[in-house]
This record gives structure tokens, sequence and C-alpha cells, in this order.
């Protein structure tokens, strides 16, 4: 039996099955057969849809903000970290206290 290779869906398409789902017009049998996705597939989209529609108008949850990363620091703390490394490494295998193989 082939797999089926893993298909990604628009968002646009997921809010269309959701609502259709919402709307309950059709089972969910039908809607999986009409739309050619999993039944739970569908469900968990509505469970979505329904969790974040309060968002649409306004009343989503704050985002939480990401801390501000200063990228220079960061470069940085390697480029530190690295030279302690090699220093280590090179003083260790002169003592013989670490094998040259690694």
């Amino acid at each position: 039996m082939a797999r089926r290779p893993r298909r990604n869906h628009s968002a646009a398409f997921k809010a269309k099955v959701a609502l259709a789902a919402i709307k309950g017009d059709k089972t969910l049998t039908e809607l999986a057969e009409q739309f050619d996705v999993h039944p739970n597939q569908i469900t968990q989209w509505k469970v979505q849809l329904l969790e974040n529609a309060a968002g649409v108008f306004g009343e989503a949850k704050a985002a939480p903000a990401e801390a501000a990363v200063d990228v220079k620091a960061l470069h940085a703390k390697i480029g530190q970290l690295t030279l302690e490394n090699d220093f280590l490494e090179s003083a260790l295998t002169k003592a013989g206290l670490l094998s040259a193989k690694r």
C-alpha cells in the first residue's frame, strides 16, 4: 500500500472546512469525503477555530512579548567560550590528560 505524501493545507481551506463543520448541515464523514481530509482533522480545525474566534474581534490574549535578544553580545560570548575551550584543550593535551585522538 503506497503512502500518501503529506499535504499542507492553507489557512483559508482550514477555515472553510471548520466553518462547514460548525454549520452542522453535514456529518463529519460527509465533510471528510467532500474535502478529502480525515474526520479527526476536521474536528481539530473546528476546535482551533472556536478557541481562537475571539481574536477576530480584538479580544485575543496578549501575545507574550519576546525578550529583546542582543545578538552581538551572544556572538561575543560564543567567541569567548570557543577560545576558552581551545585553550583548555591544548593545555590538557600538552599535560597528557586529554587524548589527541578526539
